[in-house]
């Protein structure tokens, strides 16, 4: 009878404890800023960001981070102008083409993302000889018109001598997300570029085979950054901070851990993806030096940017570093 009575009284005080638990809870949670981050396209090419929200660094900085897939560089500019995000995550390129259409409040990039471009060159079969001059008369599934991944394609193209429109046939009429299952389904391409997931699941597919890296080709490019509107930015100092604080941190535990250790902490993010291949991908992004050091987003990176938009001709004016990139907050993370 006594054992009884212990275990209600037991069952009670731990009902009566966890009411408080509860409301402290929600109470911490209410505390904490929400923003929202529209991202370009949920990849692991952005494991310091994921590291973030999955070890709560932006918590730490008093951040509700809601993160939003935009799928393409255009809705992500689209939110932002919009009100819709606070944060954009995408191609600086973006940001140029708004100011050259005269944006009354410009979007202004605050810190790098990735140094590298993240896709790669995936072929019918292996070629373990490949040189970029191969795909003289070849048909490959491309990027959309004026985005990063096909410039930086036809940059690298250009550097090895041959000309985009008239050495190769690229196909630029395929959505983005949607090339692999093209390429697996119709023989008549001869190339895809590819990002990750999807080289790797059409290797092991055996569909299609990784053999070139536009990211190691292409040389150190700014191929993402975060940015927000002028306004936001100048009456949101403080939550731009503390943001880029939390990203640094991601930033640090990526240089700082092997690829396995960080495969390990995003795989929430990415459910859909067994262990060894999130490991493969995030070791194949490992070793080409993928990731920046720090967020500062340089002048010599974002005139590489424009050398790239001018070649592809995307760029009618050239617009000057200072009105479009801010290092402040990069800078105080950093330190």
């Amino acid at each position: 009878m006594r054992k009884r009575l212990t275990a209600a009284v037991l069952a009670v005080l731990l009902a009566v404890t966890a009411v408080p638990c509860a409301v402290m809870a929600e109470k911490k949670e209410e505390k904490l800023t929400r923003i929202t981050l529209n991202e370009v396209a949920h990849s692991i090419f952005y494991a310091p960001q994921y590291v973030a929200l999955e070890k709560g660094y932006f918590r730490e900085e008093g951040l509700n981070v809601d993160l939003v897939t935009g799928f393409g560089a255009d809705k992500v500019m689209t939110a932002l102008i919009s009100g819709e995000a606070d944060i954009g995550f995408m191609g600086a390129e973006a940001s140029v083409y708004a100011f050259q259409e005269g944006a009354n409040d410009p979007i202004i990039n605050f810190a790098q993302g990735t140094q590298r471009a993240g896709n790669f060159l995936v072929a019918r079969e292996e070629m373990p000889d490949f040189q970029w001059t191969d795909l003289k008369g070849k048909k490959v599934l491309g990027g959309r018109k004026g985005g990063m991944p096909e410039m930086v394609f036809e940059y690298i193209l250009k550097q090895n001598g041959m000309d985009p429109q008239k050495d190769l046939s690229i196909d630029q009429s395929i959505d983005f997300g949607s090339t692999a299952a093209a390429f697996a389904g119709d023989s008549s391409s001869d190339f895809t570029v590819e990002f990750e997931p999807s080289a790797t699941a059409l290797e092991k597919e055996g569909t299609g085979h990784v053999v070139a890296s536009l990211g190691v080709d292409s040389g150190y490019v700014p191929y993402t950054s975060y940015s927000a509107r002028t306004s936001y930015i100048e009456k949101n100092p403080e939550i731009i901070q503390r943001f880029v604080n939390g990203l640094q941190k991601g930033v640090e535990f990526v240089q700082q851990h092997t690829p396995e250790e960080i495969a390990a902490v995003i795989a929430p993010q990415f459910p859909e993806t067994d262990e060894d291949t999130l490991t493969t991908i995030v070791k194949r992004y490992y070793d080409q030096d993928t990731w920046k050091e720090n967020l500062i987003f340089e002048q010599a990176s974002f005139e590489l940017l424009q050398d790239i938009l001018e070649g592809a001709g995307e760029l009618s004016e050239r617009a000057a570093y200072e009105e479009l990139v801010t290092t402040e907050f990069a800078e105080k993370a950093a330190k």
